[in-house]
């Protein structure tokens, strides 16, 4: 007998800083993900694409679940809420700690699915006594119905095989949505956007939180392959773009490389980045200008 082919939409979902990008990026084998050591460093919703013989997975990264303070946090926790409602499972992706109120909350979103819920232990590699994990999956356990309770370390890889061979357990027969070779459904100026925020982010960090968008103004590829990405980076005031630029432009060259390392390991060759700064008050507070930068 043929073996039936299993597909699904998997989304990842937690608190801010537990590590969602990271596994996607080690699930699908690529780095797509913006990966950063601040929260909130994906704002767009990312599917990432993983296919084999029997089955193709497509795992929806989510921006974490917070407390929303302006129109652009609104709008990233909406895109959360309605990514694993439409779900054929979800991964609650946690700290191997004892749940918080920060955990109780994205419990409480959860309560409301029919989906299958795996709870994920991340960062297991943090635990020098594995003894410690025990009371943890207890204390999930006993607060939420999972399906699976699976400890992982999305940075080492370590379980997110027994992770994959559980997820086409629950996943239900269905049809291939995407291309084998495809890894990823965005627009590739999508992805060069967020992966040149995140280095902004890397970069910036304590000086500038989470005022910066960036927009890519031009994606194209010359005739002898080079890609050229003209992108243009908003800050709200000119001493946020001050910051930016560095001593001499050193931050903004220490920025412009890593982003150029990274986006040449994505699109498999040679990259030209070239970036500008430009100061626009109150972007993120204002609907009509989030819109126009892609956050609808």
């Amino acid at each position: 007998p043929t073996i039936a082919f299993k597909s699904g939409f998997i989304a990842i979902v937690g608190k801010p800083y537990v590590g969602k990008s990271t596994l996607l990026n080690y699930l699908i084998r690529r780095k797509i993900a913006p990966v950063s050591k601040k929260p909130q460093t994906t704002r767009q919703i990312i599917h990432g694409i993983r296919t084999d013989e029997d089955s193709q997975m497509v795992f929806v990264d989510t921006p974490g679940l917070h407390q929303a303070r302006d129109p652009l946090g609104k709008f990233m926790v909406a895109g959360a809420k309605k990514a694993f409602g439409e779900a054929d499972l979800v991964y609650c992706l946690a700290d191997p700690y004892p749940p918080g109120a920060e955990e109780e909350a994205v419990l409480k979103e959860l309560a409301t699915l029919r989906s299958p819920v795996f709870l994920v232990l991340n960062k297991v590699d943090l635990l020098q006594d594995k003894q410690r994990l025990l009371p943890v999956l207890e204390s999930y356990h006993a607060r939420y119905p999972f399906k699976e309770l699976i400890p992982v370390s999305a940075l080492h890889g370590t379980q997110c095989d027994v992770l994959l061979a559980k997820t086409k357990e629950y996943l239900p027969e269905g049809p291939q949505y995407f291309p084998p070779d495809m890894v990823v459904d965005q627009p590739l100026d999508e992805i060069a956007k967020e992966l040149i925020r995140e280095k902004v982010v890397r970069f910036t960090g304590q000086e500038l939180p989470y005022v910066t968008a960036v927009i890519v103004d031009e994606l194209s590829t010359r005739d002898n392959g080079l890609v050229d990405v003209r992108a243009t980076i908003i800050v709200e005031k000119e001493s946020q773009k001050a910051i930016l630029i560095g001593k001499g432009g050193g931050k903004m060259k220490q920025i412009g490389q890593a982003a150029r390392l990274h986006l040449e390991n994505f699109f498999g060759g040679k990259v030209y980045l070239n970036l500008w700064v430009k100061v626009v008050p109150g972007w993120k507070k204002d609907p009509g200008r989030l819109q126009t930068l892609g956050y609808e």
